[in-house]
C-alpha cells in the first residue's frame, strides 16, 4: 500500500477565524475584502477543502441567536439567515402558509446536510438548481441584506446574477428571506429530477396556483436548473389567466415552459435532456397546484 504524504492531503489555505456574537460584530469582522461568512458550511467548507474558495478571513455566524428565527411578519413570514433546511421543513409557521417549503426541503441533499445547511447559505452560493433560490423566485421573496450602508432588499431576479454568482457586496451579510403571503386560496406544489435521491437537481419546477369561479386567476411557475439563474415563465403564466383551471388547458400552454430556454451540457445531464424535463415537470406542478385550488 502507498502512502499518501501530507502534501496529497486536501485541506484548506490558511486562514484566519473570528466568531461573532453580534449582528454588529459580524459586520465589522467582514470589513476586509476577501472575507467570507460561514453558517452551515455545506457548500464553503468543501469549496475551501478543494482551494476553489481561499478566504483571508472566516467568520463564523453561529452564535448570532437573532439568525436562527422564523418569524410572522405584518407583510408574511421572515426566515433568518441561520434558520437550518431541517428546522423550515418541520416548522408549523410555514407550513400553515407555505407548504410547498416543507416539499421542497424534502429533496434537500441528505438528512445530514437538512440538519445544518442554512437557509442563506443555500441562497448567496446560488446553486441555480438548489431549492431555496428557486422558492425564492417563485414565491415573490426578498433576500434581506445588512451592510455598512445600512439595509437594503434584493428580489430574487437582482440577487442571483450568474451561477455560484451574487449581487452580495463585500462586506455585506444577508441577513434572512422575506416571503410575502400569497392571495387567500393559492395553492402550491413542487418538484424535480436528479440522477439519485439528495443530488442536486437537473431539472426541478414550482408552481403557485389561485382559482376563482373555476377559472385561473393567478399562476407562477418558476424553474431551476436549466438557466444560469432560477427562472419564472412568465409567458406560460400570462397564457393560463383566465382560462379554465383543467388539465386540459395547462396541456395547451406547456411549449411554452421552455420558451427562451438554453440549458447548458454538464457532465450530469445534456442540455437537451434538462430541456425535456421542463414540460413533464411543470405539468407535474401546474396541475397539483389547481387541483389543491379548486378544492
Amino acid at each position: 500500500m502507498q502512502l499518501r504524504s501530507r502534501r496529497d492531503v486536501t485541506k484548506p489555505a490558511k486562514f484566519e477565524y473570528v466568531r461573532p456574537a453580534t449582528v454588529p460584530e459580524a459586520l465589522a469582522a467582514l470589513d476586509r475584502g476577501n472575507s467570507r461568512v460561514l453558517a452551515g458550511g455545506q457548500s464553503l467548507v468543501p469549496m475551501m477543502n478543494f482551494r476553489l474558495v481561499q478566504p483571508d478571513r472566516l467568520v463564523d455566524i453561529n452564535r448570532i441567536a437573532e439568525l436562527g428565527r422564523i418569524e410572522r411578519t405584518e407583510r408574511g413570514v421572515r426566515i433568518g439567515a441561520l434558520v437550518r433546511h431541517a428546522e423550515a421543513e418541520d416548522d408549523a409557521l410555514l407550513a400553515g402558509h407555505f407548504p410547498i417549503v416543507a416539499e421542497a426541503m424534502s429533496h434537500v441533499a441528505h438528512v445530514a446536510i437538512r440538519n445544518r445547511g442554512t437557509v442563506a447559505g443555500s441562497l448567496c452560493h446560488a446553486d441555480p438548481s438548489a431549492e431555496w433560490p428557486l422558492l425564492a423566485t417563485l414565491l415573490d421573496g426578498e433576500i434581506e441584506i445588512l451592510g455598512r450602508e445600512g439595509r437594503r432588499a434584493a428580489a430574487p431576479g437582482d440577487f442571483f446574477v450568474a451561477p455560484l454568482v451574487t449581487a452580495l457586496e463585500d462586506g455585506e451579510l444577508a441577513t434572512g428571506l422575506h416571503l410575502p403571503l400569497p392571495d387567500g386560496g393559492a395553492a402550491t406544489a413542487f418538484d424535480e429530477v436528479s440522477l439519485r435521491a439528495g443530488d442536486f437537481a437537473l431539472a426541478a419546477a414550482g408552481a403557485l396556483v389561485r382559482a376563482e369561479r373555476g377559472r385561473f386567476a393567478e399562476v407562477r411557475l418558476a424553474l431551476g436548473g436549466v438557466s444560469d439563474t432560477p427562472v419564472r415563465v412568465d409567458a406560460l403564466e400570462r397564457a393560463l389567466v383566465g382560462e379554465p383551471a383543467t388539465a386540459a388547458a395547462i396541456e395547451t400552454v406547456l411549449p411554452l415552459s421552455t420558451c427562451g430556454l438554453e440549458p447548458a451540457d454538464d457532465p450530469h445531464a445534456s442540455g437537451a435532456y434538462r430541456l425535456s424535463l421542463v414540460p413533464v415537470l411543470a405539468r407535474r406542478v401546474l396541475t397539483r397546484a389547481a387541483e389543491t385550488a379548486l378544492r
